[in-house]
């Protein structure tokens, strides 16, 4: 009920604030006997942590994982595994300006109404800092997935602001801070360096795939896969709206080219982004995110205090000026939850189905 768990079989309940002294999650339902160390997850906490090039947060994090529990001999023993990931660079003092006004685009307002206070320390458990315990959880669901079935969570940038990144090839996303498809990246600096000057921020448009999908995952109605995935998204700070397959794009495709035609040799196409009827296709999940623009900037906003009167602030501290830059391994990350979650379920209702036709997991031009 209080909205900190995700997942039904394979369930992760998140915990912690952006300033406490650690953050973390306890993962419920991993099957047991998989090998797991702190070296698996950290290279995806790696990859999303803050400080890693001067167009993100300053805030230095090594976001080092321990693992608490659930972990036997080197094996997943079956039992709640818990991550902990410490807090060691918070400056709760760079907040106390604001404990009195609400931040335009923040969380501060509605966290008041809800529960007649609020942790201004960093937004607190508002604060995009609690999607690394979801990337901790996300990659222990990428390995089981891997070694089961194959898959591969891939992700990289589609826009900044209003630059459109075209796509070249997946090699150059790793060699970048933006993981961006491309291998010069020189005009999104000079766009961020210009922004962070102008003391403005902006958004990002983030692209995630799943390869080597089985089909069938998913269920009809209220519990499709795309549905979950769209939800699972949505429960990213800061993401906005969220796309499958041709997304708003199938509004002016016609019938002719939206469905995705079936030969021998695979589907001709993936509008459907790898699900149909909520279940999925085997084809790859194919998802798009629009994530706003960081909420908290140098540039005076209008605003009320706590009694309601009229006021400026000014939100100092150390933050992303596009907090779109680290969303990727965020995004995969939850993909692959959904996906995993979606995994245990088929394997716990329809293990023994026998699919009459052979998987078409291809698809061609």
């Amino acid at each position: 009920m209080s909205g900190n768990t995700f997942g039904t079989l394979f369930a992760v309940t998140n915990f912690g604030e952006s300033h406490g002294p650690a953050i973390g999650c306890v993962i419920d339902g991993c099957p047991p006997g998989m090998a797991l160390s702190e070296g698996d997850i950290q290279p995806d906490l790696d990859r999303r942590r803050p400080g890693t090039s001067r167009h993100v947060t300053q805030r230095q994090e090594e976001d080092k994982v321990e693992i608490l529990s659930g972990v036997y001999e080197g094996r997943t023993s079956g039992t709640p595994i818990c991550l902990l990931i410490r807090n060691t660079d918070h400056r709760s003092k760079d907040y106390g300006d604001i404990a009195q006004t609400f931040r335009p685009g923040h969380a501060d307002y509605s966290y008041l109404q809800k529960y007649g206070l609020r942790d201004p320390r960093g937004g607190g458990r508002a604060s995009a800092r609690l999607t690394a315990p979801m990337v901790a959880a996300g990659a222990v669901a990428k390995k089981w997935l891997a070694q089961k079935y194959g898959t591969v969570f891939r992700g990289c940038m589609q826009q900044i602001g209003d630059l459109p990144i075209a796509f070249e090839s997946w090699d150059h996303v790793p060699a970048n801070p933006f993981f961006a498809p491309v291998a010069d990246v020189s005009a999104l600096e000079a766009y961020m360096d210009s922004l962070r000057k102008a003391g403005d921020s902006c958004g990002a448009r983030i692209r995630v795939t799943a390869s080597g999908m089985p089909p069938g995952l998913g269920e009809p109605l209220f519990d499709k896969l795309d549905a979950d995935i769209a939800w699972a998204m949505m429960g990213i700070n800061a993401v906005k709206g969220v796309e499958i397959g041709a997304g708003f794009a199938s509004v002016t495709q016609r019938g002719t080219t939206h469905g995705d035609s079936m030969t021998p040799r695979g589907f001709r196409s993936n509008n459907a982004g790898g699900v149909l009827g909520g279940i999925s296709t085997g084809q790859d999940l194919d998802v798009s995110i629009a994530v706003k623009p960081t909420s908290s900037i140098v540039s005076p906003r209008e605003t009320i205090n706590l009694q309601g009167q009229a006021t400026e602030v000014v939100t100092k501290g150390r933050h992303d000026p596009c907090v779109g830059i680290r969303a990727t391994p965020i995004a995969e990350a939850m993909l692959a939850l959904v996906v995993m979650d979606h995994a245990l379920r088929q394997r716990a209702q329809n293990a023994d189905v026998d699919p009459p036709l052979a998987p078409i997991q291809a698809s061609f031009l």
